[in-house]
């Protein structure tokens, strides 16, 4: 649908607040919220000519909307993606994505440390339709390479991954794709716009949970996917108008207008984030912090170059402890002396929200599926918000001092 006539050239931060579609005939400056199902058509051959592509313009909320055309176009823009289509949740944009490239006898590589939830759908659900995957090392690019087979369509990547922050060096991934004939799908969910753009790398596809960081209230749910306008148009728009993966027109106002201070937030909790995990380093009860942004990291300095110097703001440490039960006892005791921050398997609030990977976004694996991907039962999850640091810390303190 059309867009705003704004001038080229301008910068990410600008795009946040006013890319979106062109106000209505009231003038409105905060984009309109529109709730409807349906669309009353000109005329008869406008609305056969709008249902066959031919003409543009509205026609059932199954298929669009003023309001989240504005996202869409909002987060394409910032993503500097040519298209963009929007999803219900995170999970259903990866779902759209699958859907729409692959068919029984395809092939696809991902990484063993993705979400719990992308290592189901793809290494199960989907092998349920005939769809071959192979998980490799998040960080090894010549496994990635050696795992190509003449049926590989697609190269899905999440950097920096959940929970362990692992990072991929993307243009060399997109090379080892396109030199298959296959695409490059990166989850961006954790970095955002903000922090790395894909694309530029590369990456012919960026998929967002929208229910994370774009929002960053934790208010909704919602998923987009930015990819060429032949790939939304084409290819995923006719699964969104099949399958009704459709995002709620107040979903889609609500990460909208999030948009506006992701930049703000993004810089804040990253900033915060990093002294949360320079102090857990030197804490006696902490074995091990994975956060990109600290030196010790194993890919600093990639997560360095490809997120605009920032490490973001998750960050995971293991407590600890001598045995699994130990260390999971120990983790829980951390997690259950909380009294100001949040016990909460989302991430990308303002709020700071811990986990324990093992038992609630990775509690579907094996135990196999988890140790391989580094997933231990002493880990916890940090998804820093905006308390004052000393708060965060004293909090979580209160648990690692007085592990028995």
């Amino acid at each position: 649908m059309s867009q705003s006539s704004l001038p080229e050239g301008l910068h990410r931060d600008t795009l946040a607040v006013r890319a979106a579609a062109e106000r209505s005939q009231y003038g409105e400056n905060s984009e309109a919220l529109y709730l409807t199902s349906g669309y009353v058509q000109p005329s008869a051959q406008s609305s056969a000519d709008r249902f066959a592509g031919d003409e543009d313009g509205f026609t059932y909320g199954r298929y669009g909307n003023p309001t989240v055309a504005s996202f869409e176009q909002r987060l394409a823009a910032m993503e500097g993606a040519p298209a963009c289509i929007s999803t219900a949740s995170g999970m259903s944009a990866i779902l759209m994505m699958c859907m729409g490239l692959l068919k029984a006898g395809d092939h696809v590589i991902c990484s063993h440390s993705m979400f719990g939830s992308t290592i189901k759908l793809i290494g199960t659900d989907l092998a349920k339709f005939g769809v071959e995957s192979t998980f490799v090392s998040q960080t090894d690019t010549a496994a990635w390479k050696a795992a190509v087979k003449p049926n590989t369509r697609l190269l899905f990547a999440e950097t920096p991954t959940n929970p362990l922050t692992d990072v991929c060096d993307i243009q060399a991934l997109a090379d080892i794709a396109h030199n298959a004939g296959a695409l490059l799908a990166v989850d961006n969910c954790f970095a955002t716009p903000v922090l790395q753009r894909p694309m530029a790398m590369g990456a012919d596809i960026v998929m967002h949970s929208g229910t994370k960081y774009l929002d960053g209230q934790g208010r909704v749910m919602a998923g987009a996917l930015c990819a060429s306008e032949e790939l939304v148009t084409k290819t995923f728009l006719p699964v969104l108008k099949s399958s009704g993966m459709t995002l709620a027109p107040f979903n889609a106002w609500v990460v909208l207008k999030g948009l506006e201070t992701l930049e703000l937030r993004m810089q804040a909790q990253s900033a915060k984030a990093l002294e949360l995990a320079r102090w857990l380093s030197g804490h006696g009860m902490v074995n091990k912090v994975f956060y990109p942004g600290l030196a010790s990291h194993a890919q600093h300095e990639l997560a360095m170059a490809q997120q605009s110097g920032l490490g973001g703001a998750v960050l995971s440490f293991e407590v600890k402890a001598s045995g699994a039960d130990q260390a999971r006892a120990r983790a829980f005791h951390v997690l259950d002396s909380l009294k100001v921050l949040s016990l909460c398997t989302n991430l990308g609030d303002t709020k700071t929200l811990c986990t324990h990977p093992a038992s609630t976004s990775h509690g579907r694996l094996t135990e196999d599926q988890r140790q391989t991907a580094g997933v231990t039962q002493g880990l916890v999850r940090v998804a820093v918000g905006l308390e004052h640091p000393q708060d965060v810390q004293a909090d979580i303190d209160r648990g690692l001092s007085t592990i028995a």
